[in-house]
């Protein structure tokens, strides 16, 4: 069977890339390996789907540090914008939640994804499931199709990879596409967990005496063993019985990989800002003047409205001070000590879950070796990427389904036009 193009992999990208693809005049196969189009996408945002983020562009491509500028051509021509307009003439309403997170009114992510296929549907896209593809095929230095593991050879003018990372491997993603990359001549930059809980050797964390904390509007800072700060974020975090998770420490996870890659250490210090908005000198001050207004109260209780309850007995602790003594044998500096703390409560991070547990992968497909306006390959013709497979990368909260959507929507119109000059 002889098509234009061959689409490989239905999540957010491939149905983008399968829509725009057909929408230009191209006869399309959109083959999947899974029996179910849409799985990652039918889990993002919790079940919600956060289709894309409202953000200005410039500030939107801050919030993609991995090579998040690359996108700029593809944007140009599908913006997050475009992707609102998209689902938005389909009949799906959207609204805009905190920091620019959008989202379908219906809070269902079935419904975007049923929109998705049906469109892909509609437009002739023939669908493939079950088909697990074997290797993309290749003669004289151009694209030719592909071998399903079936041994059905499906022959094409140009195939787009669409496949996804390594990470959540239970939608489909297992890294297929990196060696069917690699055979076209191009190279897979290291890959690594990116947005994914951190890990921690920690007494206070093996005890499990602060899991399932949530703690919300703090600040968390890494610092690199020379104690330069490497990044941070403001958001809510949760303690587990492993470490810290929530969106925070998520987008704080990429730099903890990298530190640990570059410096020869183990661990690496993160601190957590417990109230961001105020000074190490307000806290002092403040705390203070609560245990003199309830001077005859022990000072573990005066602190009960000020931070956490179940962070109290630590936060003495490791200011040396005794929980039950009251406002006249407050010893200053240690009360100074304790004030330091809640601004920087410092925890020792030395990993990651595994690339397996991440929300999102870091490294994939070079992309020196990829046209930013088209996303075919510089190094095989007829051959093109988009999604996750690619070496980019963001934060949650609509940036990584952005990037998919608009390289999908790049490959798929940029292989339509090219297929249409090789008739």
């Amino acid at each position: 069977m002889k098509y234009d193009i061959i689409v490989i992999g239905g999540g957010s990208a491939g149905l983008m890339a399968s829509v725009a693809a057909s929408e230009n005049g191209a006869r399309v196969l959109l083959v999947d390996k899974g029996n179910k189009l849409g799985r990652k996408l039918g889990i993002s945002g919790g079940g919600r789907c956060n289709v894309t983020n409202a953000k200005e562009i410039d500030e939107l491509i801050k919030y993609i540090p991995g090579n998040g500028r690359f996108l700029y051509s593809a944007l140009a021509n599908f913006s997050n914008l475009d992707i609102m307009r998209f689902f938005e003439d389909m009949g799906i309403a959207l609204k805009e939640e905190d920091n620019g997170r959008m989202f379908p009114v219906s809070d269902k992510a079935k419904t975007v994804v049923d929109a998705l296929v049906s469109r892909v549907r509609a437009q002739g896209v023939e669908i493939r499931v079950n088909s697990p593809v074997a290797e993309v095929l290749y003669e004289d230095g151009a694209v030719a199709g592909v071998r399903l593991r079936s041994g059905e050879r499906l022959r094409s003018k140009a195939v787009i990879i669409a496949v996804g990372g390594k990470s959540v491997p239970q939608t489909g993603s297992e890294g297929d596409g990196y060696p069917w990359a690699e055979q076209a001549g191009h190279t897979i930059t290291e890959l690594y967990p990116t947005e994914v809980p951190l890990t921690s050797p920690e007494a206070f964390i093996q005890s499990k005496e602060l899991q399932g904390l949530s703690l919300r509007d703090v600040t968390l800072t890494v610092w690199n063993p020379k104690g330069k700060k490497l990044i941070m974020h403001e958001g809510d975090m949760l303690f587990t019985h492993f470490g810290i998770s929530g969106p925070a420490a998520l987008r704080c996870s990429q730099y903890v990989v990298k530190a640990l890659k570059k410096f020869p250490v183990t661990s690496v210090q993160l601190t957590i800002d417990l109230l961001p908005d105020r000074s190490t000198d307000d806290v002092y001050r403040e705390t203070l003047q609560l245990a003199e207004q309830e001077s005859r109260k022990a000072v573990k209780n005066v602190l009960k409205g000020y931070v956490p309850e179940r962070l109290i007995p630590l936060l003495l602790q490791k200011s040396g001070i005794s929980g039950d003594i009251t406002y006249d044998h407050i010893p200053k500096q240690q009360w100074m000590e304790l004030a330091r703390l809640i601004k920087a409560f410092p925890v020792a991070i030395h990993g990651t879950l595994s690339i397996k547990e991440a929300f999102v992968t870091g490294g994939g497909v070079n992309l020196k070796e990829i046209h930013p306006q088209t996303m075919e390959s510089k190094m095989m013709p007829g051959l093109y990427f988009c999604g996750e497979v690619l070496d980019i990368h963001g934060y949650t909260g609509g940036y990584n389904i952005t990037a998919a959507f608009t390289t999908g929507h790049a490959a798929g119109r940029s292989a339509a036009e090219a297929v249409q000059v090789l008739v």
